[in-house]
């Protein structure tokens, strides 16, 4: 008994062994983009230089923290000026990713990703070279627009090249990556300004972007999303419109007051934008966000957890590393050391949990990670004192790096599982807007309730604003715990065991 094979065709001697050999197909043809689409080695590909493309944005997000202190002397800025070489990035790339991913979905994703990768590196060379606040202000929105053409896509690509059940695994790789720039950009940012100068810390991007452009190129399949319409020009308006005044209005309310004309027009104009927004979507034919996508719980829900995710993060980490240098007086480099207890755990807990969204669902691990980020926040804004020896730190920024880990890729995973392959793409948009738009309202929101307490006035006065502003922070990454608890729990499905293979007798 045997499995059967087709008999040996007539001919001469050695034709029936030639016959008994098996079949060998011609090869595929490798196309113009790199190795063939689907196999191992292609989507090693993507995820190595869609994390390095992810790696550059993800990093510039907070490169700049550690060095905000010599930036402020060299350029005699205000903090609210502070802010915005922060925040003019951040809302640059947050209000542009939708576009970004539309433009992606309909030129290609890999052509726009290397357009975004181009854009960006020039900016940063812009910001190098600015001679005062208000050029590289201007050159940080220019940097965040190009920001805005590679986090989406690159994320994309990732997402179309892994299946399913690898999706989760592959998300927690680039997560873990990302997390880490994210958080170890004080640390790069302390080593370079006080080693080298600032500005050095765009100029790193330049040979990055110029190794990472043409791997792109070579070793990416190009990918489209369904559709290929237009950008839709009125969301952009408007969604540009309401983040700018409600952030507007947050950062300039301390100095100019609440009661002000300039704070309360701002904010009931960002209002207004954002409700026209919302109308504009509904009745536009190709919008640009799909509402109808916040009707699935998992998307919704995803999509709330990780925008107060990256509230918390973004805002603590402003503040972090300034404490550390204005708070206890260490220099930028010591300062970004000092951070590492907080880095640590991202390299290891952010893939780990990947692997476990399959396992246990993203609620649990969203839910978790947020709350630990809460408790590690809190912890620390209690304890933080000019004189509180660094060893007390260590534990509070262990569990909310911890829990940020834990929080990154199951946020992703619930986002990018809750819609079909041809949905991704906005998906992806829609959670890295709300993770940009997070960072900026919580930047905003820590520095208001920064400048209520406290100042630059000295170590005391710093640590007078920073203890209120890190609760805050807990209090936002615990909002985000209970929205995580709306994501749906995994789903098992039980499929039949596969039928056992028929065999024929042998001729």
């Amino acid at each position: 008994m045997g499995l059967a094979r087709p008999p040996a065709e007539p001919g001469p001697a050695g034709a029936a062994s030639r016959a008994a050999r098996p079949i060998r197909r011609p090869p595929r043809p490798i196309p113009f983009g790199g190795p063939p689409v689907g196999t191992r080695m292609d989507r090693r590909w993507v995820l190595g230089l869609a994390s390095a493309a992810s790696v550059m944005v993800a990093l510039d997000a907070t490169v700049v923290t550690t060095a905000l202190s010599r930036i402020r002397l060299d350029l005699g800025t205000s903090i609210e000026q502070l802010e915005w070489t922060v925040n003019a990035y951040s809302l640059s790339f947050a209000v542009l990713l939708m576009t970004g991913a539309v433009l992606g979905d309909r030129f290609g994703r890999r052509l726009v990703l290397t357009t975004g990768l181009a854009l960006f590196t020039a900016a940063s060379v812009a910001c190098a070279l600015a001679p005062n606040v208000g050029w590289l202000i201007a050159a940080r929105t220019v940097q965040g627009a190009g920001a805005a053409l590679v986090m989406p896509l690159a994320m994309a690509l990732l997402s179309a090249a892994y299946p399913p059940p690898d999706r989760p695994k592959a998300l927690g790789i680039f997560a873990g990556l990302t997390g880490l720039a994210v958080v170890a950009g004080p640390v790069v940012g302390g080593a370079v300004t006080q080693g080298l100068a600032w500005q050095w810390i765009f100029w790193l991007n330049l040979p990055i972007a110029l190794a990472v452009i043409p791997l792109v190129l070579l070793r990416v399949p190009e990918s489209r999303g369904a559709g290929g319409g237009g950008v839709d020009a009125g969301g952009l308006v408007l969604v540009t419109g309401a983040a700018l005044g409600l952030v507007w209005g947050l950062v300039r309310s301390n100095a100019a007051g609440w009661s002000s004309a300039e704070v309360v027009g701002t904010l009931v104009a960002g209002a207004v934008c954002g409700a026209a927004f919302v109308a504009w979507e509904r009745a536009v034919k190709r919008p640009m966000v799909p509402l109808g996508l916040f009707r699935l719980r998992g998307f919704a829900a995803g999509n709330a957890s990780g925008l107060f995710l990256y509230a918390s993060l973004y805002g603590s980490l402003f503040f972090a590393a300034q404490y550390f240098q204005v708070g206890r007086g260490d220099r930028p480099l010591a300062a970004g050391l000092h951070l590492l207890a907080w880095t640590a755990s991202v390299t290891l807990v952010a893939p780990l949990a990947g692997r476990q969204v399959n396992r246990v669902g993203a609620r649990p691990l969203a839910a978790l990670g947020l709350a630990l980020q809460a408790a590690g926040m809190g912890w620390l804004g209690l304890i933080a004192t000019p004189s509180v020896p660094y060893w007390e730190l260590i534990a509070p920024m262990l569990i909310a790096g911890a829990g940020v880990s834990m929080a990154m890729p199951s946020t992703q995973a619930a986002v990018l599982n809750a819609v079909t392959p041809e949905q991704i793409g906005k998906a992806s948009g829609v959670f890295n807007t709300g993770r940009q738009l997070g960072g900026v309202f919580g930047v905003a929101v820590l520095a208001l309730v920064f400048s209520e307490s406290g100042g630059y006035a000295g170590p005391a006065a710093f640590t007078d604003g920073f203890a209120p502003a890190i609760a805050v922070s807990g209090a936002l990454s615990l909002a985000g715990a209970l929205a995580a608890l709306a994501i749906p729990g995994r789903r098992i499905t039980r499929t039949p065991a596969p039928a056992a293979p028929v065999l024929t007798p042998s001729r």
